[in-house]
């Protein structure tokens, strides 16, 4: 049987509840398609039992940045400085010491 519009947005935004719920109480987006409830307070209830069930209590934060930060948690300053480093830029983002762009060429001539 074919849904109507109708019931693929009611079953997206139900999805939609389940993920928040979930996320908010530090599950994964796996583990909230388990989460049952037809409101925000049972989805949220539910997904806190289900965290404290996987050992879990509170949401998630983010493991560290990339590899070109050494991997350890910074700013967005920090990061720039880096970035300006691995490329041989200076602090205006220009290159330094008469090193070239990967995209600049010294043989190109304009055709007429």
């Amino acid at each position: 049987m074919e849904l109507t519009p109708e019931q693929e947005r009611d079953n997206a935004l139900q999805e939609l509840a389940r993920l928040r719920a979930g996320l908010a109480a530090g599950l994964t987006a796996e583990q909230s398609k388990f989460l049952r409830g037809s409101t925000s307070d049972e989805l949220q209830a539910d997904a806190r039992t289900l965290a404290v069930a996987f050992g879990t209590s509170t949401a998630r934060q983010p493991s560290g940045s990339g590899s070109d930060v050494n991997g350890s948690v910074g700013s967005i300053e920090a990061g720039a400085a880096a970035y300006r480093r691995k490329h041989g830029l200076d602090d205006n983002g220009q290159p330094i010491n008469g090193t070239r762009t990967p995209f600049q060429a010294t043989n190109y001539q304009m055709e007429k």
